[in-house]
């Protein structure tokens, strides 16, 4: 009983843990525009909402709340196109073609844009975005591309949303409170989702979700394989599975929470951490390395 006891409290302490982050994915991007870049001013990329690696070239991008960036250098982020943007959402789904949602810059809303971008996509690299669907309507801060399906989670209606047609239109799933999304184009009708009460699974298409009372409690997770994958926690600790999510590993640690999680494949993982540092793991999630280290501002 004490043994149960001291479970029940920890995993009580981790799910604390996780309310600040998606308060901040909730509060950071309420509709409100981001302020224009006024020399020394630049605020840099702010808080990070996504991760990607382009399979054009290899580069490293950034999505944050000033803008997408490319990663030049352990010390070099690049702002895509000097444009002011909020990125939520951000998934690289093919060479240079990207997904994404957020908030126009300060400049577009003064000339009568709608806060919420609503899906949009770009096929050069960010250098130019188009609207796809839902422009003034919602706010997706998590897009999962499955196969010919693409599941979203709607910030406006608090739902999981899942789209037949590459994002053109959209179906009501699940109510929840939605962190992140994972899912595998071989099983597409199986998605997972990291929420403030645990890991939870859904195998008919986001319509319901049953939580995975096995899992450890996690910010992020991504699918690495029909069976596998592989998630952040809010203690740091980066844990794999082999098996839906029955069993779980713990591969290594982050030294911090993480804001942003992704894998590029089986062995390469990208994570930003709350200050805006980048790391990387090319071994499963065993160590990390700098790829990047925001300067002051």
């Amino acid at each position: 009983m004490v043994f149960l006891d001291r479970r029940l409290r920890l995993r009580a302490g981790i799910a604390l843990a996780l309310l600040p982050l998606l308060a901040l994915a909730g509060t950071a991007c309420t509709g409100q525009s981001s302020p224009e870049v006024a020399g020394s001013a630049d605020p840099g990329i702010g808080h990070v909402h996504g991760l990607g690696v382009d399979p054009a070239d290899g580069t490293t991008y950034v999505a944050g709340h000033y803008g997408l960036f490319q990663i030049q250098s352990a010390d070099t982020a690049r702002r895509v196109a000097d444009r002011i943007q909020d990125h939520m959402g951000f998934t690289v789904i093919g060479p240079k073609t990207f997904l994404a949602s957020g908030h126009p810059g300060q400049a577009e809303v003064l000339a009568g844009a709608s806060a919420h971008l609503g899906l949009i996509r770009t096929t050069d690299a960010g250098a130019t975005w188009s609207a796809v669907s839902q422009a003034g309507i919602a706010d997706f801060h998590a897009i999962q591309p499955a196969g010919t399906i693409l599941y979203a989670y709607d910030s406006q209606t608090g739902r999981v949303r899942r789209s037949d047609d590459q994002g053109k239109s959209w179906l009501p799933g699940a109510r929840a409170e939605v962190i992140d999304l994972a899912a595998h184009p071989r099983k597409p009708e199986r998605v997972y989702a990291t929420t403030p009460d645990g890991l939870q699974v859904s195998d008919d298409g986001a319509m319901t979700f049953t939580a995975l009372a096995t899992s450890p409690l996690m910010s992020h997770v991504d699918s690495v394989g029909e069976d596998d994958l592989v998630g952040a926690g809010a203690d740091g600790q980066v844990h794999t599975s082999k098996d839906t999510g029955k069993t779980w590993q713990v591969a290594g640690r982050l030294p911090g929470q993480a804001a942003a999680f992704a894998a590029v494949d089986r062995r390469r993982l990208l994570a930003a951490l709350q200050d805006g540092t980048v790391m990387e793991s090319t071994d499963a999630g065993h160590r990390f390395s700098v790829l990047y280290r925001p300067t002051a501002h």
